[in-house]
């Protein structure tokens, strides 16, 4: 497998005292920006990770065309704290589904996942209780979005 891209916000100034003293700052969201399936359509994924990126958060973005299990490889490799899965192309329900199963099975069902996309109104229920924290729908704002992160993920 290939290096995953990364963005990264630069470091607080606690962070970097905190590095300088030996020890690791763990007050930073590390999140995974993924595009699982087939969808070759990533410009809400990179927008919604810039976003996270500038709200301080230590961003991961996989890339297209990632399979469930890269995306849960990735997670934990990375030590992330969320999965952020961006679908358009309607397999929304199989995706996340398995991406939730694989972090269940990987004992890593500590990574919150949420995602975005095309995603009817109707499935939504489904997939909460299939274990995703919450669905973003077209005309949700970055500013909802990194807002919830905070409220709703805390750093390792």
């Amino acid at each position: 497998m290939s290096e995953s891209p990364r963005a990264e916000a630069a470091p607080a100034p606690d962070q970097t005292a905190a590095a300088a003293a030996g020890g690791l700052s763990t007050d930073v969201i590390r999140v995974v920006v993924a595009k699982p399936g087939l969808d070759g359509h990533d410009r809400g994924a990179k927008v919604v990770a810039r976003a996270l990126r500038d709200a301080g958060m230590e961003v991961i973005y996989t890339g297209l065309h990632q399979t469930p299990e890269q995306i849960v490889e990735a997670a934990i490799q990375e030590d992330a704290d969320v999965v952020g899965l961006s679908v358009l192309s309607g397999a929304h329900m199989t995706l996340f589904a398995r991406v939730v199963e694989l972090l269940a099975e990987r004992d890593a069902s500590d990574i919150v996942v949420f995602g975005g996309g095309i995603i009817p109104e109707d499935d939504i229920p489904e997939l909460e209780k299939l274990g995703v924290a919450r669905v973003f729908t077209p005309g949700a704002t970055t500013m909802e979005i990194v807002s919830w992160v905070r409220e709703h993920v805390h750093p390792a």
